[in-house]
């Protein structure tokens, strides 16, 4: 999948059905998570660094590879 450098929004990765299942398979019931909604406008870029502070790198860098692999 392009992620045009990391600049594709939240909102249009959770619309594609293929990485919606990435994001819900690796982080589940935060997928519940009222700030999901919220997020839709952010870039991709900008969720990552809001993530590196939960978030170990690892599984930040394999979800990203698991995207671009889409």
């Amino acid at each position: 999948m392009d992620l045009h450098n990391q600049n594709i929004t939240v909102g249009e990765l959770l619309d594609n059905p293929k990485s919606r299942a990435v994001f819900q398979r690796r982080f589940g019931k935060l997928m519940q998570h009222p700030m999901v909604a919220a997020a839709r406008t952010l870039t991709l870029k900008q969720l990552v660094e809001m993530a590196a502070v939960y978030l170990p790198k690892k599984t930040i860098q394999d979800t990203l590879r698991e995207l671009q692999q889409l």
